[in-house]
């Protein structure tokens, strides 16, 4: 998306070129809706060439929608211009203009693995959560995540059936191990300090009203 719609974007070209599917829209409220059709893209490209003090104001428009809240933002910018970026305003990586087709493609490909999501026999990802389960690790956007055995267990257990809600009965039986119902309390309590310790990641884990727990599906 672009800052200045003056002239066609170089990167779309280049883009479409690769392989990708691009759609290209000013900064205007009026076209940026329809152009999003209800869903956010996996990477936003933002254009603001030598003048890096736009990016800010222009990415906090653009994260006031709803679909473009969370979608990781690369930020292009011209060489001579890169030291005035402000990491503090949101985005996720930068990219010089004018482009090196190779390096703009591995940095947006880069940025759409990590809003991907997958489900291996060793590896659980969605967007920047990561779980080993082989080497018995968790990451958040690349952070490693100290979690506690059973902390761990109930984590991999709702990842691996995501979109789908357990009662605490189910958790303590499945996770633990544990058919004594009175302890269901332990669920609640693992549910909080795991919230707690992902950060922003731990917003998946859902509380479903009268039913239980689940880990919230991919969009």
């Amino acid at each position: 998306m672009r800052a200045d719609a003056a002239a066609p974007s170089p990167a779309a070209e280049l883009l479409v070129e690769l392989g990708c599917r691009v759609k290209v829209g000013t900064m205007s409220d009026e076209i940026a809706p329809p152009l999003l059709d209800g869903r956010g893209p996996d990477v936003l490209l933002l254009e603001v060439g030598g003048d890096p003090d736009r990016a800010p104001q222009e990415l906090r428009r653009l994260r006031r929608l709803p679909p473009l809240a969370d979608v990781p933002t690369l930020v292009a910018v011209t060489a001579a211009r890169v030291t005035g970026l402000d990491w503090r305003s949101g985005f996720d990586d930068f990219v010089l203009m004018p482009y090196v087709p190779q390096e703009l493609y591995s940095r947006v490909r880069q940025l759409e693995w990590r809003r991907s999501s997958f489900s291996q026999e060793e590896v659980l990802k969605v967007s920047d959560l990561v779980v080993d389960v082989a080497a018995h690790e968790v990451r958040v956007a690349g952070r490693e995540v100290a979690l506690t055995h059973q902390e761990f267990a109930l984590l991999a257990f709702l990842m691996r059936h995501r979109g789908r809600v357990f009662s605490r009965v189910d958790l303590l039986r499945r996770v633990w191990g544990v058919e004594h119902y009175g302890r269901s309390r332990t669920v609640d309590i693992h549910m909080r300090r795991l919230r707690v310790k992902l950060g922003r990641s731990g917003r998946s884990l859902e509380t479903v009203r009268g039913a239980g727990y689940k880990f919230r599906s991919a969009s």
